[in-house]
């Protein structure tokens, strides 16, 4: 898009989410002027995967890097980023409690000369758009060598929180002082930011890796006491992170919202008859102790946005089944329901058929229309927005994001 100033930028998206007529919510994306509706991107940091290109750039080409996925997401009728600004027990923002993200300047800890999730929010709100932060709670490093990490980072000063896994570091959630200690450097940006909301990925206890065990044995010794098996007191270990995270949002900042963006089955139905008709070879209830349902029955989060990532028709997690599956847990609770799309798969060589062709998105959001419960949708991820290889997510614009549309409160 053409460079306008920011002011008139923000007082044109005002102008036409006020002059939009009303609609009802069954009209949202069937027609007639959309309702409010979440169409959000994901702008990850870790590994550089969106922004910044590449670590060691200068402040001024980091800074306009993000301007121009901001201008992205808006020009594409966009309405709220979920930026990533705690990919790996770091920060992007100057934090008492952790060290500057090596993806910013290469060296972890090193000052990278201004405020990215200052100037995130700044930005985004001056374009009409939402900015979530997201915050990975528990991952430490992508790497398995503590004496990498800056000589001042909390898991060095404290090898008894971290545990080793898969060939990565993490912080060990069965340990409360952990627990208190993410909380803390999580919300020490939400009370400095008028952040609009708080955002959690998939990664809880880790994805399973063949061989190997994540040796938490001393903590369950120490806290498991009163559970009938060491998944029970993990999955209550997380859903403590869960409850006392969104009871500490609302403290902080009551305005601001708190969800989560979980893989995309909880169990198979040959698991748990309340499970989905999939066959997937990750469930979170059981593999990451996470229990994405509970939270949305219990009304825990705000939201919640299942990693839907596989194509109308895949044998093992049909998008076509998993979508109602999730509108149901979802029905009646307070807990609004978006569904994640995987953008990135859309032209990729190394994905089936169906990733190849440019409808395939566009009809994810036809079907989600048959559902009240869904109520909107979030891209995964910026790049694949701003590169668009065969063109699915104009398609998308073309066919459902028409005109602009207020994000959900």
């Amino acid at each position: 898009m053409g460079r306008v100033s920011r002011r008139a930028f923000a007082v044109a998206a005002l102008s036409a989410f006020t002059m939009m007529p009303q609609a009802s919510a069954a009209t949202g994306r069937r027609g007639g002027a959309p309702d409010s509706e979440m169409r959000g991107v994901w702008i990850a940091s870790v590994a550089n995967r969106d922004w910044p290109s590449k670590s060691g750039l200068s402040a001024a080409r980091q800074r306009a890097e993000l301007l121009t996925h901001l201008d992205t997401a808006a020009g594409n009728h966009l309405n709220t980023v979920f930026f990533q600004v705690r990919p790996t027990a770091d920060a992007m923002w100057p934090s008492p409690y952790e060290p500057w993200s090596q993806y910013l300047t290469g060296t972890q800890g090193k000052d990278p000369g201004w405020d990215p999730l200052g100037t995130a929010v700044e930005e985004a709100h001056a374009r009409g758009l939402r900015l979530h932060a997201w915050f990975n709670p528990y991952r430490v490093a992508v790497h398995a060598d503590p004496s990498r990490l800056a000589a001042s980072h909390p898991a060095r000063e404290n090898p008894d929180w971290v545990v080793t896994y898969g060939g990565k570091l993490f912080y060990n959630p069965g340990l409360p002082e952990v627990r208190a200690f993410v909380e803390d450097a999580m919300l020490d940006a939400v009370a400095k930011y008028p952040v609009d909301g708080v955002h959690f990925d998939d990664y809880f206890y880790p994805y399973p890796v063949a061989g190997q065990t994540f040796d938490d044995d001393a903590a369950y010794d120490e806290h498991g006491g009163g559970f009938p098996d060491r998944a029970a007191w993990r999955r209550d270990n997380i859903d403590r992170l869960v409850r006392e995270t969104a009871d500490r949002v609302k403290e902080v900042r009551p305005g601001a919202r708190f969800g989560i963006s979980p893989f995309g089955v909880w169990r198979n139905a040959g698991t748990d008859p309340l499970g989905s008709d999939t066959t997937a070879g990750v469930e979170t209830y059981d593999d990451l102790h996470a229990d994405t349902r509970k939270w949305v029955r219990e009304g825990w989060i705000d939201y919640i946005v299942p990693q839907l990532y596989w194509n109308i028709g895949f044998a093992a997690a049909d998008y076509a089944k998993l979508l109602p599956w999730w509108a149901e847990a979802a029905r009646d609770s307070s807990t609004q329901l978006y569904v994640g799309e995987a953008l990135y798969k859309a032209g990729d060589p190394a994905q089936p058929a169906a990733w190849q062709e440019t409808g395939e998105l566009s009809r994810h959001l036809t079907l989600a229309g048959e559902y009240p419960q869904v109520r909107g949708h979030v891209y995964f991820a910026a790049k694949d927005v701003a590169a668009d290889r065969i063109g699915a997510m104009a398609r998308v614009v073309a066919d459902h994001y028409g005109q602009p549309a207020p994000p959900p409160r």
